[in-house]
């Protein structure tokens, strides 16, 4: 009698939830992004106990067809890519086809969406995909909403926090999802309670304010705006003056094609361009945004897709480190330098003096405009 079997659905959906679904702020995060992936201009976002007992998601994006409902809420199902060329290139957050199926696996969801005149709702509650549609009243765009999380997992809902833990991490991916859609309008509520209203910002004084909302004046009163581009790269975005370090790395907000990730060599980058200003044991407060090919980056190397891998790594480590590096020495006070640039590990191939005559920057020192 054969040992191997083949997984029933709803198994391999949980054990793939384990993987994306790790606490409401996960479920936020990939509806979120299926959002900003379909066009959306307005997200309005309704929490319960800590999103816990309810996540509503609403926006006004492109909406879902009704034929193509149930296979929204299907494994491996996805209108991001056709083919492995595609997976070479993404240019959209999501992309992978399970996270719908894996929070359907372990809560109780409905998926309600227009692209028209008409309205169609697909649910799923902890069990194979019911192919029963049914017709709604809902206005142009898509409402994920996710009751009851880990509802027929108990071993899993025992390891959340408190409701106010749970919130400040939704609270969290949210402000860095708005950080990263400057373009789209953020409305937030916690059990009836309005929070977070963010409008659309299209100029760059609108666009500081939001960031302004979001990390606090305090860093943006102190904030250097920089945009940098070279040889297919370009870093814009603002950086803290040194003299606004942190005591932990809590204000540090990187995006790669506006995507947010945390990766070690773009900490390590920028950690070395602090280096001369920034006291042992300080962290630099930043807000950045690199784009670059896509093509030269792959996004499919961790099941949140927090993490990415450069194809010249290299050539990225030292277009962040010189572009920064320049940018604070260029406003900073020689007596603030804690070592000389000479001490400094600098990283091979890295010179300040070719570079200084190589870039096009737009620098905005604190105050000032651009």
């Amino acid at each position: 009698m054969s040992k191997i079997k083949l997984l029933s659905p709803r198994l391999a959906n949980q054990i793939a939830a384990g993987e994306v679904v790790e606490r409401p702020a996960s479920v936020i995060k990939e509806v979120i992004e299926n959002s900003l992936d379909a066009g959306a201009t307005r997200l309005d976002v309704d929490l319960e106990a800590g999103g816990v007992k309810l996540m509503r998601v609403r926006d006004n994006g492109a909406g879902i067809d009704k034929d193509d409902l149930p296979l929204a809420l299907s494994r491996h199902a996805t209108s991001k890519i056709y083919q492995l060329d595609d997976l070479e290139a993404v240019s959209t957050l999501g992309f992978r086809g399970e996270a719908l199926a894996s929070i359907s696996s372990v809560s109780r969801l409905s998926l309600t969406s227009t692209t028209g005149s008409e309205a169609w709702c697909a649910k799923a509650e902890g069990r194979e995909m019911q192919t029963e549609v049914q017709p709604a009243a809902h206005p142009q765009g898509t409402t994920v909403e996710v009751r009851d999380l880990f509802f027929n997992t108990p071993a899993r809902r025992k390891f959340l926090r408190t409701e106010t833990t749970e919130y400040q991490r939704i609270e969290e991916v949210i402000k860095r999802l708005a950080l990263s859609r400057f373009d789209v309008g953020f409305n937030v509520q916690h059990n009836g309670r309005a929070i977070h209203s963010w409008r659309a910002a299209q100029s760059q004084i609108e666009q500081e304010r939001r960031v302004a909302q979001v990390c606090g004046p305090a860093f943006m009163e102190n904030a250097l705006h920089i945009d940098i581009e070279r040889s297919g790269l370009r870093n814009r975005g603002w950086v803290a003056l040194p003299t606004f370090s942190r005591s932990n790395a809590d204000l540090q907000h990187f995006y790669v094609n506006g995507r947010a990730i945390r990766d070690k060599l773009v900490t390590h980058a920028v950690r070395q361009a602090y280096q001369d200003v920034l006291f042992h044991g300080r962290h630099p407060a930043f807000v950045l945004y690199l784009e670059v090919d896509p093509a030269t980056v792959d996004v499919n190397v961790h099941p949140t897709k927090n993490e990415v891998r450069f194809r010249d790594s290299r050539m990225v480590h030292d277009f962040l480190f010189r572009s920064l590096h320049h940018a604070l020495a260029d406003v900073r006070p020689k007596d603030q330098i804690l070592n000389s640039p000479e001490q400094a590990e600098i990283p091979s191939g890295v010179a300040i003096g070719e570079f200084a005559n190589q870039e096009t920057m737009a620098f905005r020192s604190p105050g000032g405009g651009i």
